[in-house]
């Protein structure tokens, strides 16, 4: 299988990348495209944390 067919998945309590479902589901994110996203996926849950707040208090000025 290759990198563009697999999924990747972060397992949070190892903090490992893992292709395809290896963990428990409520140990892991994803799934990620590439092994590379996949290792940055707390900085993409921040990114989007950050933009959903942005949001609500945009909503909350309204």
């Amino acid at each position: 299988m290759t990198e563009q067919q697999s999924e990747f998945w972060f397992n949070t309590r190892t903090g490992e990348v893992e292709e395809g479902k290896q963990s428990i589901s409520s140990e892991r994110l994803g799934p990620f495209p590439t092994r590379e996203d996949a290792a940055h996926a707390n900085d993409k849950l921040a990114e989007n944390a950050r933009k959903w707040a942005e949001e609500d208090a945009r909503e909350d000025e309204d």
